[in-house]
């Protein structure tokens, strides 16, 4: 009896020690690296992947996918506005400590639908998450936070796209993420999580690099190292704008 016992003991432990069927997210992107030109007017990023396992995949609950993309975290101070004396006057203020210049999230389903409250609190992947803290001198503090999301998202900064992430045979996926014009330089992370029941069990992370080149990059450094010598730029600049629109004033009035 005390075999038996022994044997199916050690055998339970031998189950329980065999490591869990993985999923796993093998990455690709059409382009790590964003040029911002004169001429810079957006960019269309592919994010596209498969799924490794080491065995079929489960079927009881279907696998699903989140891409998101962030631009650089900026604090912003956010104030609210009260029409007074027939003037729109600022009454209140809040410092949100960082919040993403740019953000993106893409899903196969709606994001509700796919991920619980404790994963998104866990990651912070929807768009309110990944704004970090705002200041507590204000009672009603997640009004300014709203009020963020709904400017950035009205200026096309803030986008959460439910079903726009392609998933085939819970195997292969691909989404694209449309970068808009007034990007900022810095590092976009881009993440990818796998969830099934609500749960992550699967993240990966990469970077896009967004950076100025050309005479755009030649004009920001000469404004950030040399600002007497931009001014000075600037300066000749317009006043030859006016000399050159003023001469073709005249010679058209010839």
């Amino acid at each position: 009896m005390r075999r038996a016992l022994r044997a199916a003991l050690v055998l339970l432990a031998a189950i329980l020690a065999r490591p869990a069927l993985a999923e796993e997210i093998v990455l690709g992107l059409s382009a790590d690296e964003v040029a911002i030109t004169a001429t810079f007017d957006g960019s269309d990023i592919l994010v596209f992947g498969a799924v490794k396992r080491d065995g079929p995949a489960p079927s009881a609950t279907p696998l699903q996918v989140i891409i998101t993309v962030s631009g650089p975290l900026t604090p912003v101070t956010v104030r609210r506005k009260e029409r007074r004396w027939g003037l729109w006057v600022n009454i209140d203020a809040v410092q949100v400590d960082a919040a993403p210049s740019f953000y993106a999230v893409a899903t196969t389903a709606p994001l509700d639908q796919i991920l619980t409250d404790t994963e998104d609190l866990r990651h912070r992947i929807s768009i309110g998450r990944a704004i970090r803290s705002v200041g507590n001198d204000v009672f009603d503090s997640d009004v300014f936070t709203e009020a963020l999301i709904r400017v950035r998202t009205a200026d096309d900064l803030y986008r959460e796209m439910g079903n726009a992430v392609l998933f085939t045979e819970e195997t292969l996926f691909r989404a694209q993420i449309a970068l808009p014009a007034n990007l900022i330089e810095g590092a976009y992370d881009t993440r990818i999580f796998l969830t099934r029941d609500g749960a992550v069990v699967d993240a990966f992370e990469t970077r896009i690099e967004v950076r100025k080149v050309g005479l755009e990059r030649w004009l920001f450094n000469l404004s950030q190292d040399q600002r007497l010598a931009y001014a000075a730029l600037s300066l000749a600049l317009a006043i030859l704008a006016g000399w050159g629109a003023s001469a073709a004033f005249q010679a058209l009035r010839r």
